[in-house]
């Protein structure tokens, strides 16, 4: 069985390589949606006019993983706290959003959203929006399988590890 989650939350090479090797996932693309313009490129969605995300569509086997494993993993990957920002990388196409492709997704994102907004992870209020999945375009082929192929990049180096030694510590057991 396969299904489809799609999740922003800042660069897309860092979410993708978050999901890349976890169990029952097949694969990770990262893309843009949530804008209004259509087949918009990397330069039109940085100029922050698009309205588009930079996001991964991940697709998974919901008997190996679920949707809210998939969630637990986002809330704790990225700063869900922050508005159209990670880190150094500021503008709408940053934002932390989930796109939910029905609505058992739409459910689930809303109580795992307010369960970790009322856990003690972030100190600050969640801003991640909830939206309905819409036309999802795939980045150019340089963005995919990023951090794989760029490892040694300064990008990669300075933010994309870091946050891999940390989910590898607290997910280690997820991955293949």
């Amino acid at each position: 069985m396969k299904a489809l989650a799609t999740f922003g939350g800042g660069c897309f090479w860092c979410v993708e390589a978050i999901y890349q090797d976890l169990k029952g996932v097949h694969s990770v693309l990262s893309g843009y949606t949530g804008g209004a313009s259509e087949n918009p490129s990397y330069q039109d969605v940085c100029s922050g006019t698009t309205g588009h995300a930079e996001v991964v569509q991940i697709g998974f086997d919901p008997e190996v993983i679920s949707y809210g494993e998939l969630l637990k993993i986002f809330w704790r990957t990225h700063d869900p706290t922050t508005l159209n920002q990670q880190g150094a990388d500021k503008g709408t196409q940053y934002r932390s959003v989930i796109y939910y492709h029905n609505e058992d997704q739409k459910e689930v994102a809303r109580k795992s959203l307010s369960e970790t907004d009322q856990s003690d992870l972030w100190d600050n209020p969640i801003v991640t929006e909830i939206s309905p999945m819409g036309a999802f375009f795939e980045a150019e082929d340089y963005h995919q399988n990023y951090y794989k192929q760029n490892g040694n990049q300064p990008y990669c180096r300075m933010v994309i590890d870091p946050k891999m030694a940390k989910f590898r510590e607290e997910f280690g057991d997820k991955m293949v």
